[in-house]
């Protein structure tokens, strides 16, 4: 069996790291705890012009639900724009109406805009109404990957669903679980899902360089985000053993 594993980036030293563990594939994002929002153009050439695995930064305009406003659609597209001509590899993106359901309109034309660069759908999927509705609907539009955890805050949790897209999908989209992936537990969901990419944060923390620290701020002022290339290793030997 063949694997893919996406490790989820925040800067450009957690995605050298993750690079050096061996991802296939890396999502580079801004503000995790917000659950990722569009990288800044910056680091998006940097992280291109400095390494050669496929890069899919993800395009969220700001942090809470999925609706848009035209406005926050227009900021998206122009953020695509950006990518594509940087020459990422692909995007991800997410997009829901009001009750729930898939705007098939404005994804269908995202998807145009994107070529020839992939689309993954992220976890917006996990908030939609009927989720084997919206797999068909992603399929149809030409979408190239789902991230999931199955409708669950993790991807554990969410499994039988997940087994159920997969098997739905019958190779026609992947299906990627993602949320709570880890070393200890990705076998067995590989096992329990049958999926063969999957998405992990692999996120730890690292202490600031900074020799003064100002006493009014918090100790958490002076950590930043950081990826153990060796747990990235750890997470495809188990994955693969």
């Amino acid at each position: 069996m063949s694997y893919l594993i996406e490790i989820a980036t925040t800067d450009f030293e957690t995605t050298s790291a993750a690079v050096e563990g061996g991802a296939d594939r890396i999502e580079l994002c801004s503000a995790l705890s917000e659950g990722g929002l569009t990288p800044s153009f910056g680091l998006i050439r940097q992280c291109r012009a400095a390494f050669s695995v496929p890069l899919f930064p993800i395009l969220r305009p700001r942090g809470g639900d999925f609706r848009y406003s035209d406005d926050e659609l227009a900021i998206l597209e122009a953020d695509l724009r950006a990518c594509k001509d940087l020459g990422c590899d692909g995007v991800v993106l997410g997009l829901l109406k009001k009750d729930g359901t898939l705007p098939l309109k404005k994804l269908a034309r995202l998807q145009e805009l994107a070529y020839p660069m992939e689309v993954t759908f992220h976890r917006a999927f996990d908030r939609c109404r009927d989720p084997f509705e919206a797999l068909e609907a992603l399929i149809q539009l030409g979408y190239q990957r789902i991230l999931t955890s199955g409708q669950k805050p993790s991807a554990p949790e969410g499994a039988r669903l997940i087994a159920q897209l997969v098997a739905a999908a019958d190779g026609r989209i992947s299906i990627m679980p993602g949320a709570g992936v880890r070393p200890d537990n990705i076998k067995a969901l590989a096992a329990a899902t049958g999926a063969t990419e999957f998405h992990s944060a692999m996120r730890s923390r690292r202490d600031s360089t900074m020799e003064f620290r100002h006493p009014s701020f918090p100790a958490t002022d002076f950590q930043l985000d950081a990826i153990d290339p060796a747990q990235v290793r750890h997470l495809r030997k188990n994955l693969e053993s």
